[in-house]
């Protein structure tokens, strides 16, 4: 039996539009999972595609779109992960900078309150030398002596006070006799001049 040519080269038509369109399909699944950012194994290739993994193996076309796919994924994975590994370096530098500022600050402060309490060290240093011991106990002795006169003087106040309130209520008692006495002087006048 002979093989007819024309039936040959329809065959062979019809299987190559066959894996032109499962190239065409292989090409339609890559770019869904490239949408999706699913990985292009030859698995999830296979499934979106509707083909076999002998396929994807066999054929030298959908094997080089697969590797051609997996490396641009690993490249653009690559580059997102740079990109995030960049984000988060300069994350952490703005925060070494921030970090290194606040300290610089700090640094500043700690000195100028160490400035200020020399300040205040050496103040009381030039007020003991200015009143030694002695000057203390002469101080000291002063203070009492004049606590006890403020009280002296208190109580001699007070006395003055009392003596006040009654030299006071002396006088109104010897107003009010005076003008009783006035009184009694103008009726026994007018009682002598009836």
């Amino acid at each position: 039996m002979s093989s007819n040519p024309t039936s040959t080269q329809a065959a062979v038509a019809a299987r190559r539009r066959q894996t032109e369109q499962k190239l065409a399909a292989v090409e339609k699944a890559i770019a869904q999972l490239r949408r999706e950012r699913g990985r292009p194994t030859v698995r999830a290739v296979a499934e979106r595609a509707g083909v076999s993994a002998t396929f994807l193996y066999e054929n030298p076309a959908a094997r080089t779109l697969i590797k051609d796919e997996a490396a641009a994924t690993r490249a653009r994975q690559d580059r997102h992960g740079q990109n995030q590994h960049d984000r988060v370096e300069a994350s952490w530098r703005e925060r070494a900078l921030n970090a290194e500022a606040e300290l610089t600050r700090t640094q500043k402060e700690v000195f100028a309150q160490r400035q200020q309490i020399g300040e205040l060290i050496g103040q009381i240093r030039d007020f003991d030398q200015m009143v030694p011991g002695e000057s203390v106990q002469a101080l000291t002795t002063e203070n009492t002596t004049l606590k006890h006169r403020v009280h002296q003087l208190t109580q001699e106040h007070r006395k003055l006070q009392e003596r006040l309130e009654g030299a006071r209520s002396n006088l109104r008692f010897g107003d009010k006799r005076i003008a009783g006495l006035e009184n009694e002087l103008l009726e026994a006048r007018g009682l002598n001049g009836q």
